[in-house]
């Protein structure tokens, strides 16, 4: 009898273990392999040097080296293609920009992926305005000269951008100067400054991460920014409203998932950012760039996407803008 006891008690405490370590949360020991954080865009734009920093506070945190892997291309297509078909196990995630989210889904008649249905967003990283740029000798001292000479010189004048996002906000301050000037791709932000250092192009509306070095050497000169004050690292530039144009435009960077990453990982990956751009390091590496650090929940991310993809549809419409 005392044997039998003994038998239904240890069954019951096995039994108790087997329901306790059922219960036990499948993603406590995330992450336990290296993490890959997937670029749109070419080295040295600030999408690229936003995931570098982001991963290099996030290995500190986490423990596992997280790899920064760019997949280049117009409008950051391959990378968000290489995000939403990825494995939706916290392992493979996306630093994005404006452009491939909100952006492309505004111009672009057909995509290869829904920037709606195929991410989870995690967390806002960073919002910046932009920064209207010609080569550092050039004759233009201001907006009014640019608009004036590519008004007599339409031949000849062109401007940059690395994506769509860029593209379309060019053309709004074509619609609100009247700059006459014809669009070249580049695949990165990086490619895009570089192009106006070398007089490939006219101007650029840039990001200015990558502007931040060509303005330093005197490369590339900043004749107008389109936030509504001033930047604190560019005191010297000044608005668009400053010199007469009624133009307020600012985008984000920001750190996604493929669709279906479970919720504890999800919530990991935004308290771990949120804890990145808070570092006083980074923080002060981000605010250099003209960078403002940002965070925000996955919802609240979510429901911006959702706002700015109708936004800038409404206005890719009005203005009759359209990629093939």
């Amino acid at each position: 009898m005392r044997l039998r006891v003994v038998a239904v008690t240890m069954m019951m405490c096995l039994c108790t273990l087997s329901t306790h370590a059922g219960n036990a949360d499948p993603h406590a020991n995330y992450p336990n392999k290296p993490i890959t954080l997937i670029v749109g865009y070419s080295p040295g734009g600030s999408n690229d040097v936003i995931a570098r920093l982001l991963a290099r506070e996030m290995q500190k945190s986490m423990g596992q080296t997280v790899v920064v892997e760019n997949r280049p291309s117009t409008g950051a297509i391959v990378g968000a293609i290489a995000t939403a078909n990825a494995k939706p196990d916290g392992y493979t995630l996306m630093i994005a920009a404006s452009g491939p989210i909100v952006i492309n889904p505004a111009v672009y008649k057909k995509l290869p992926y829904s920037p709606r249905q195929d991410f989870d967003p995690i967390s806002l990283v960073a919002t910046f305005p932009l920064l209207l740029s010609v080569k550092g000798d050039s004759s233009f001292q201001n907006v009014s000269e640019l608009v004036a000479y590519t008004k007599k010189n339409p031949d000849r004048s062109n401007y940059s951008s690395s994506s769509s996002a860029f593209q379309l906000a060019t053309e709004l301050l074509k619609e609100r100067t009247g700059l006459v000037a014809q669009h070249i791709p580049y695949k990165g932000s990086n490619d895009s400054a570089m192009a106006v250092a070398s007089g490939e192009v006219s101007f650029s509306l840039l990001d200015p991460g990558p502007a931040a070095g060509a303005i330093r050497g005197g490369l590339i000169r900043g004749l107008a920014v389109t936030s509504a004050e001033r930047m604190p690292v560019y005191p010297d530039i000044p608005t668009l409203k400053e010199q007469g144009v009624d133009m307020q435009v600012g985008f984000w960077i920001g750190l996604f998932a493929p669709a279906g990453t479970p919720s504890a990982i999800v919530k990991r990956l935004e308290q771990e950012t949120a804890k990145a751009i808070t570092n006083a390091d980074m923080k002060k590496e981000m605010t250099q760039m003209g960078l403002i650090p940002t965070a925000s929940s996955p919802e609240q991310f979510a429901q911006q996407i959702g706002q700015e993809i109708d936004m800038w549809s409404t206005l890719a419409k009005q203005n009759n803008i359209s990629v093939e």
